[in-house]
């Protein structure tokens, strides 16, 4: 399996497990899992290729688990996902087109703004509020920008359209973490289907850790139907930070080099 040996493989299914756990709720495990890839020495391409397998799997083992709660409305939630498929093909398409480096630096501030809004917003819970924007104007101006994002690029993504549904749609936030694991499976099923053309994807490796984030969001899931808004809304803090901390730790980063060089006067 891609020359890795049996101590590897059982590192990286580990990974996917905690990934699957975190992305059931609130997004952002392939920022665990394509780190891990590369870190195993699989080339970039294959690694994001692969861990669209796993993301894959473990968003649809959690809508399974929110689907059978009655938390998913599927005639409001189907559009919503085939657009968010159809801008994930395009996304992975237009890969060469984008400048990494300025997204990359772009990113994190997303992410401490996603992460501020749940932090500071009071009012934020179970019951929906008033939406601010008509649903087709969600999926014609919201969806197709996150999912182009998650086609190419990916970590943080099921974040974005979280804050989305809420600010946006007035969604509470238990049904807002099923309904993003639905637009969120949608841009992942769409650049996996691309992927998969391309022969990109390593689909021993990735079903193995498919398995693993199964199991993880199968818990995950389960524990955000029954805690609701006391922990999906600290942990989506937690992990935007997390994942923000995480990109601008990275060498490659344009910020990172910014925030090395800055000098505290006196």
């Amino acid at each position: 399996m891609l020359g890795l040996d049996w101590d590897t493989i059982a590192l990286l299914t580990a990974t996917a497990f905690a990934a699957g756990f975190i992305d059931s709720i609130a997004g952002g495990g392939g920022l665990l899992t394509v780190p891990a890839l590369l870190v195993a020495g699989i080339d970039p391409v294959t690694a994001v290729a692969t861990n669209k397998v796993q993301g894959t799997l473990s968003i649809v083992s959690a809508l399974v688990t929110y689907g059978r709660k009655g938390l998913i409305e599927w005639r409001v939630g189907l559009p919503l996902g085939l657009v968010a498929f159809c801008f994930g093909i395009c996304g992975a398409l237009l890969i060469q087109f984008f400048s990494r480096a300025a997204i990359a630096a772009l990113i994190p501030v997303l992410l401490i703004a996603v992460a501020l809004y749940f932090g500071l917003m009071r009012g934020v819970g179970d019951a929906d509020r008033k939406a601010r924007m008509t649903r087709l104007g969600f999926i014609l101006v919201v969806v197709p920008p996150i999912a182009l994002y998650d086609g190419f690029l990916g970590p943080g993504a099921g974040s974005f359209y979280a804050a989305a549904l809420i600010a946006l749609l007035g969604f509470g936030i238990t049904r807002m973490t099923a309904m993003s694991k639905l637009l969120n499976g949608g841009s992942n099923l769409g650049s996996l289907f691309l992927f998969t053309l391309t022969g990109a994807v390593h689909w021993p490796l990735g079903l193995a850790m498919g398995a693993a984030s199964i199991t993880g969001a199968q818990i995950g899931s389960r524990l955000a139907v029954r805690k609701g808004a006391r922990i999906i809304r600290p942990l989506i803090v937690i992990t935007c930070c997390a994942l923000s901390i995480r990109m601008l730790l990275d060498p490659t980063n344009p910020l990172h080099g910014l925030l090395v060089n800055l000098r505290i006067p006196g």
